[in-house]
């Protein structure tokens, strides 16, 4: 008879490195919050609980799917926390002081994107200008524009805006408050477009050619070239989109906020970065999943509600906790990679 540890490993063995980071970021957040559930009292057991980490993290999880893409090509973008930023306070001025409509504000939105990804991705792939560099002038321009569109923070107070901000989607669970009375849990419209954004990046990175283009370009650009791919094209497709996913995850985010000002997501780069690593993308390029880069954020999230939970709410002691999280998912992709080459 076949030992049982001996098949399990085997399993392990066989399996991708995609398919392999996936499952240790899920079992990751799993015991994560089960810790939680356990160690620092049940609120972590109400579904609100949980909606509620999806509420604050719907842009997060948009702009973090653009950058695993990118990130899957062998690049990087760091500008995407400063055009949320930009994109917060242009549509504000918009609807707030010059009367615009919420469906111009969305497609000022999608244009900052679109144009940031053109010319971001036409920088990175046909003039071969290093991706850090490009995004990381992106994104100082970005928090410069944020200052000239509109110096203070201010509230918008349209009710359209409103009443689309306050939109809320309740669910048929919940639980029940000190009352007794039934309270049913609720999603906010930014989450239904983040879960929306999750699936279709995932059955377009998995099941349409360009999709696993992402993939060989970034596994290796030579090999991808050998192969007949038009290896430039996608990077600048990979910015493209990118960019465009960071247009949605702007109005989602000033969707959340319902105001603008230059401080509005900072860290966002950043958090989607490492997102991205805990959900299982490598930075060498080739390997990532769009679900891994979800639970990553999840995983995020939660670890932060841990430690404020904890008692531990400065804010150096959620970055130190990131970090070492962050450390942490790094060796096990240098342990992923190292299994490869044995």
């Amino acid at each position: 008879m076949k030992n049982n540890s001996t098949g399990i490993t085997g399993k392990i063995k066989s399996m991708s490195d995609t398919n392999l980071l996936l499952l240790i970021t899920v079992v990751v957040f799993v015991l994560m919050y089960i810790g939680a559930v356990l160690f620092l009292g049940k609120g972590f057991l109400k579904p609100q609980t949980f909606c509620n980490i999806l509420n604050e993290n719907a842009a997060l999880i948009i702009m973090s799917c653009g950058m695993s893409l990118v990130m899957i090509t062998g690049g990087i973008d760091i500008s995407v926390g400063g055009m949320a930023a930009l994109i917060s306070m242009s549509c504000a001025v918009l609807i707030d002081r010059k009367g615009g409509s919420l469906a111009a504000s969305m497609m000022l939105a999608l244009g900052i994107g679109l144009a940031y990804g053109l010319i971001q991705g036409f920088l990175v792939a046909y003039l071969e200008i290093q991706p850090f560099i490009v995004s990381l002038a992106g994104m100082f321009f970005a928090r410069g524009m944020t200052t000239i569109v509109n110096t203070a923070p201010f509230n918008v107070q349209s009710k359209a805006f409103a009443a689309l901000k306050n939109t809320r989607v309740y669910l048929p669970f919940g639980s029940v408050n000190k009352r007794g009375v039934f309270v049913h849990s609720y999603v906010e419209i930014g989450v239904l477009v983040a879960l929306a954004v999750v699936i279709l990046m995932f059955i377009f990175l998995r099941w349409t050619r360009l999709g696993r283009n992402f993939y060989a370009v970034g596994g290796n650009k030579q090999s991808a070239l050998m192969l007949g791919i038009n290896v430039k094209r996608t990077k600048f497709l990979s910015h493209l989109i990118c960019s465009l996913l960071a247009g949605i995850g702007g109005y989602v985010y000033f969707l959340h906020v319902g105001s603008g000002s230059a401080s509005h997501a900072a860290g966002a780069e950043m958090n989607a970065i490492a997102s991205s690593i805990i959900g299982g993308t490598m930075l060498t390029g080739g390997v990532g999943n769009i679900i891994g880069t979800f639970f990553g954020v999840l995983s995020l999230s939660t670890i932060k509600n841990i430690v404020a939970s904890a008692g531990f709410d400065q804010a150096w002691w959620s970055g130190i906790t990131v970090a070492v999280m962050l450390c942490l998912f790094l060796v096990i992709q240098s342990i992923v990679l190292s299994r490869k080459s044995r």
